[in-house]
């Protein structure tokens, strides 16, 4: 893979799980920071960037890729690591779990983070959007944390990292986070496979990278604290 890949980013954003995956592979990558005490994901010059106005994007040596998701399984095919190869017989699962990560958790916690956008600016509407969101994040963590403790190949395993682990650790992290006056509904410790994980994917040099980069705590994922970007703003 041609070097430097560009990471455009703000700290504690969905970047922070690309940025994991830059790390695991040991790539070498360039950051660029989206300003959002700015606007900035929402200016002229980011939409050219990612039309959808929305943090990560990746300047890669195709082109400039967004989505979360599409950028993971974009950077493990071209490396071979962290998820089966396009012929494995375990692609299938994988791709299947990849995107449920994706559309329907990380989706989940988007609206929950940002109901107006989605509800309009009435806050009764706020409230329920709220509550529908919750409840399909929790029946999610159900069934990611069932799955997590089936002892899988490509998630929850201790000898096999995937995007799937790095994908997971931030998600986690917002949940008891974010928004910052409501997080009593989450707790870690009701889930203990996906406890499990997060805990593992915290010790790693990639996490500890991320730690550094963006201003976070130690042990980001099972008992996260606001962080303290040297550069930017989260919200």
């Amino acid at each position: 893979m041609k070097d430097p890949l560009r990471l455009h980013y703000a700290p504690d954003n969905a970047s922070g799980i690309v940025r994991l995956a830059l790390e695991e592979l040991g790539l070498s990558f360039e950051t660029v920071l989206v300003d959002r005490s700015r606007k900035a994901q929402q200016s002229a010059e980011f939409r050219a960037i990612n039309p959808a106005a929305k943090i990560p994007a990746l300047a890669t040596q195709d082109g400039t890729m967004f989505e979360t998701a599409a950028i993971l399984l974009w950077l493990a095919d071209r490396s071979g690591r962290l998820a089966p190869a396009a012929t494995s017989p375990k692609r299938a699962s994988f791709l299947s779990w990849l995107f449920y990560l994706s559309n329907t958790l990380h989706a989940n916690l988007r609206m929950s983070f940002y109901p107006e956008k989605y509800a309009g600016p009435d806050p009764a509407h706020h409230q329920a959007l709220l509550s529908g969101a919750r409840t399909n994040i929790t029946d999610g963590l159900q069934i990611l944390n069932t799955y997590a403790g089936e002892g899988q190949l490509w998630f929850n395993n201790p000898e096999n990292l995937s995007i799937l682990d790095l994908y997971m650790g931030p998600m986690l992290r917002w949940m008891a986070l974010y928004p910052r006056d409501d997080t009593d509904w989450f707790s870690l410790e009701d889930w203990p496979h996906l406890h499990a994980l997060a805990a593992r994917i915290e010790m790693r040099p990639s996490a500890l990278a991320l730690c550094a980069a963006e201003g976070m705590a130690p042990h980001p994922f099972t008992a996260p604290t606001p962080p303290t970007p040297p550069e930017g703003v989260a919200l």
